[in-house]
């Protein structure tokens, strides 16, 4: 019944291979890949209603090929034990960002835990980019009508958080709904925490009550320009006098940037698997495993977030049931440009550079 399927005005089946309780078609495609995968898929159901899934995808070779494979083999849903976990990642997500806040503020919660409503807004704060971060991803998957599982908070005590992470619990239909809901979270995320940067910048001169050292704002080329252009000579001396909402600003867009680090199952390796296919998405991991391995020698952050990604992240996310259709010029010039804002994040400014340019003395 599903040979009958094809033929020479969509996909020309050459053979046909049992595969996993489905089948396996090679062939030659017959017209464009989204207008055949559309027709294939209709006269499935039609033919098989709710049984089994078409995927179009290409072999070890490059060619097309259409796989077939039963429903019972879509993805499944978390158990109570996955939800259970995410609800203690997310309280000891919401414990790291307050003891972040205190850093912050040059203090250690644990040791002074009546100081709990000081830290609380920054924690509050760094909280709120993150659910704006899964926000994004979500908008857009239901947009697809894509299953989400339970967000996976993880806490760091540097920074509050290296992110939030989410498995898809449905079949994607094509590439380019795994480009917009991989760069919806960090686009949302990323300009709220980039808002309240520039928010912060423009409260420190009358509100200057967190103490910034200096070496903070060296740290990023993006945050550091930022923070020339609104504070000017004030970044003579450290440290520097700002609003709390430049620390949850500048942090906020650290966890973005590391979210889109081009690597396994991260926002940045779904961009990349998107765009490019997942032979280039496996090589850009392990490039980015070994760039971290290099970093973790001077910061202990990249050391963390390597490990991180090598036992949970590392793996590519699974073809979509269109895997031929590519997503169009503007998602790629748009996944460019959120790689070279990661770079921007992430990278610091060389000191004789910040120095010229007044950050420091």
């Amino acid at each position: 019944m599903i040979q009958g399927l094809f033929g020479i005005d969509t996909f020309f089946a050459t053979e046909t291979v049992p595969y996993q309780d489905g089948v396996i078609v090679q062939g030659n495609l017959r017209g464009d890949a989204a207008v055949v995968h559309a027709q294939l898929t209709q006269q499935l159901e039609t033919l098989l209603p709710e049984q089994y899934r078409l995927f179009l995808l290409s072999n070890t070779e490059g060619k097309p090929i259409v796989i077939v494979l039963p429903r019972r083999n879509d993805p499944k849903p978390g158990g109570w034990t996955q939800n259970l976990l995410a609800v203690i990642l997310s309280i000891a997500t919401f414990t790291s960002c307050l003891i972040t806040g205190g850093f912050l503020l040059s203090f250690n919660l644990l040791d002074h835990p009546e100081r709990f409503l000081d830290a609380l807004p920054i924690g509050i704060g760094l909280m709120s980019v993150l659910a704006v971060h899964e926000g994004g991803h979500r908008f857009l998957a239901q947009r697809y009508q894509v299953k989400l599982s339970w967000p996976f908070s993880f806490p760091a005590l540097q920074i509050g958080s290296f992110g939030i992470f989410n498995r898809f619990e449905s079949l994607l239909p094509h590439r380019q709904s795994l480009f917009d809901i991989a760069l919806a979270g960090p686009a949302a995320g990323g300009l709220f925490a980039l808002i309240l940067l520039i928010i912060g910048f423009l409260l420190s001169p009358s509100i200057p009550v967190l103490p910034l050292d200096i070496t903070f704002l060296r740290s990023s080329i993006l945050v550091g320009t930022l923070a020339h252009l609104f504070l000017g000579e004030a970044l003579q001396t450290s440290p520097v006098l700002v609003h709390p909402l430049v620390g949850v600003g500048w942090i906020g867009l650290v966890i973005t940037a590391l979210n889109l680090m081009p690597a396994g199952s991260l926002d940045g390796g779904r961009i990349i698997q998107a765009i490019y296919g997942r032979q280039i998405a496996r090589r850009a991991t392990w490039i980015t495993m070994i760039l971290l391995a290099i970093i973790a020698l001077a910061n202990s952050i990249a050391l963390y977030w390597a490990i991180i990604i090598l036992f949970l992240q590392r793996d590519l996310e699974r073809p979509s049931l269109d895997e031929l259709t590519e997503p169009d010029d503007t998602r790629a010039l748009l996944g460019l440009v959120a790689l070279f804002l990661m770079v921007a994040i992430l990278m610091p400014l060389a000191p004789g550079l910040a120095s010229r340019i007044g950050i420091g003395a």
